[in-house]
């Protein structure tokens, strides 16, 4: 509950530098897949289910992809989703 709390609150605070927000973006999105939908106050996922602009999510799978924090299969959802 407060793990996802402070993810969701960096992802939103203007203060927080853009590779600390694909991070929390990335946990966010990977702790969806193991458990689920958790909150529903922040979708994520394909930009159908989110609801966001294609090329924000088109953006978002190719940092995924550089990012050396992210995991193998994060990274593979990524090449396909791409």
């Amino acid at each position: 509950g407060n793990t996802v709390g402070g993810y969701k609150a960096a992802i939103s605070n203007p203060r927080v530098g853009d590779e600390a927000r694909t991070h929390a973006k990335n946990v966010l999105k990977e702790m969806d897949e193991m458990e689920g939908d958790l909150s529903g106050e922040y979708p994520l996922g394909t930009s159908e289910k989110a609801g966001k602009n294609e090329g924000n999510v088109v953006g978002g799978y190719k940092a995924t992809l550089s990012n050396p924090n992210t995991g193998d299969d994060a990274k593979e959802r990524a090449r396909k989703e791409l």
